[in-house]
C-alpha cells in the first residue's frame, strides 16, 4: 500500500481548494464545484471564502452571481446547512441532502413541529404555492402560508428556517435577492429555470466522489461528519464507490483516494491565507490533527465562540495549509480594518505575503466594489 506523508496531505488538499494561486474570474462557479460547495450560513463568510479562491472577485461579484447572473443559488444543502451551490447542480446537492428516506416525514420530525403527515404536506404545498411567480420576505412567506391554510405556523417565521428547510430539499424554494435587511424566498424551480430530479442514491455517491477529490485521502467516518448523511449511508456511499477507490496509508491509518488521481501530490504548499469562518478547506479537512497544531489549539479552546465551534467557527491565518492564528475585521470610518493574531510565529520573510493576504481581504469586502 502506498505512504503518502502528512506534508503531501496538506499540499493536495491546498491545491484542490484553490489556494495556492486563484482561479480565473471566468471559473468562479467550477470552484464552487471543486471544493463541493461554499457554507453560506453567513452570507458575507460565504462571500470572503469564494473570492479569496478567484482572480478580483469581491463580496458584490458573488452577489453578482447569486441574485443578477444566477450562476450560484443560496439554499439548504448538507448538513442542514445554508450554501452556495452551482445554479446547474441545485438538483443534485437536494436529493443528495435528502436521502431516500427525507428527514421530514419521519414521526420524531413531525411529532417535534406539531404535524401529521397530511398536513406536513399541506403545508409543503402551500409554502410553493405562496411563492408561485412571487419573492417574498420570511414574515410575508409566513402570513401567504397561514391565510392558504387558515391556521398559524410561527415557526415559519423563525430564522432556522426548520419549516422551510424541506422545500428547498424538494426544489420549490431557494433564496432569492436580500430586500434591504430582511432575505427573500422564491420558486428553486421557477429562479432556475426548470428542476429535474436525480436519483439519492446516485447522488450520494457523486458527492462523495467529489468529497474525495477534494479533501482526499479520506475514511467513510471523515465522509459521515463532513456531509452529515449518517453512519450507514456513508457506509453505503462508499461502498458503491469501491471501484474507483485506492487504498493509502497515511501515518499508520488506512485512507482512501480516487484511483489514479496522483496529482497535486507533491505541490508546494508556500501560501498565505486569511480564510473566513465555515470555510470549506477547514470543514472539509479531516482528521484536523495536520491543520490545527497544538498551541493553536489551546488558543482556540480560551475563545468564548472557539471553546464550542472549535476552528470552524473561527476566522484562521493559514500558512502553508496549516492554521497558525486567528484574524478579524472591523469596519471603521476609514474602511477595513484586519487584525491579525499570531499563535504560532510567522516564519522570517512572509511579512509581504500576509500584507498581501490582509489587502485581497480589504479588496473583496470594500463597499461598492463590482
Amino acid at each position: 500500500m502506498r505512504e503518502l506523508t502528512p506534508l503531501q496531505v496538506i499540499a493536495r488538499r491546498v491545491a484542490r481548494s484553490h489556494l495556492l494561486e486563484p482561479a480565473p474570474r471566468e471559473r468562479v462557479v467550477d470552484v464552487v464545484r471543486d471544493v463541493a460547495l461554499i457554507q453560506a450560513q453567513l452570507l458575507s463568510a460565504a462571500e470572503i471564502a469564494l473570492a479569496v479562491r478567484v482572480e478580483s472577485l469581491t463580496s458584490a461579484g458573488v452577489r453578482r452571481e447569486l441574485y443578477e447572473r444566477r450562476t450560484l443559488v443560496k439554499t439548504w444543502s448538507i448538513r442542514g446547512t445554508l450554501h452556495l451551490v452551482p445554479a446547474d447542480e441545485a438538483p443534485l446537492w437536494a436529493a443528495a441532502a435528502r436521502g431516500d428516506d427525507p428527514y421530514w416525514e419521519s414521526d420524531e420530525w413531525l411529532d417535534r413541529h406539531g404535524l401529521t403527515p397530511r398536513r406536513a404536506a399541506e403545508l409543503f404545498a402551500a409554502i410553493a404555492d405562496s411563492l408561485d411567480g412571487r419573492c417574498l420576505t420570511r414574515a410575508e412567506l409566513a402570513d401567504a402560508v397561514e391565510d392558504r391554510l387558515g391556521r398559524p405556523h410561527e415557526r415559519l417565521r423563525s430564522g432556522w428556517g426548520e419549516l422551510l428547510n424541506p422545500s428547498a430539499l424538494m426544489g420549490t424554494l431557494c433564496f432569492g435577492p436580500p430586500r434591504g435587511g430582511n432575505v427573500t424566498f422564491v420558486r428553486a424551480d421557477e429562479w432556475l429555470g426548470g428542476w429535474e430530479e436525480v436519483d439519492p442514491t446516485a447522488a450520494r455517491v457523486e458527492v462523495l466522489r467529489r468529497y474525495i477529490r477534494a479533501y482526499g485521502p479520506t475514511k467513510p467516518d471523515d465522509f459521515r461528519r463532513w456531509s452529515g448523511f449518517g453512519r450507514d449511508a456513508s457506509r453505503a456511499a462508499f461502498d458503491a464507490l469501491a471501484d474507483e477507490l485506492e487504498p493509502v496509508r497515511v501515518e499508520r491509518s488506512r485512507m482512501w483516494i480516487l484511483t489514479g488521481d496522483d496529482a497535486d501530490l507533491d505541490r508546494d504548499p508556500a501560501s498565505v491565507r486569511l480564510l473566513p469562518q465555515y470555510d470549506a478547506y477547514v470543514l472539509g479537512f479531516r482528521p484536523r490533527d495536520l491543520l490545527v497544531p497544538a498551541p493553536v489549539k489551546d488558543y482556540i479552546r480560551r475563545d468564548p465562540k472557539g471553546r464550542w465551534e472549535t476552528v470552524t467557527g473561527l476566522s484562521p491565518l493559514v500558512v502553508d495549509g496549516v492554521a497558525t492564528g486567528l484574524w478579524r475585521r472591523t469596519k471603521t470610518r476609514r474602511g477595513v480594518r484586519v487584525d491579525v493574531d499570531h499563535v504560532v510565529p510567522l516564519p522570517r520573510g512572509r511579512s509581504r505575503e500576509l500584507r498581501a493576504a490582509v489587502d485581497r481581504i480589504r479588496e473583496i469586502v470594500a463597499e461598492g466594489s463590482a
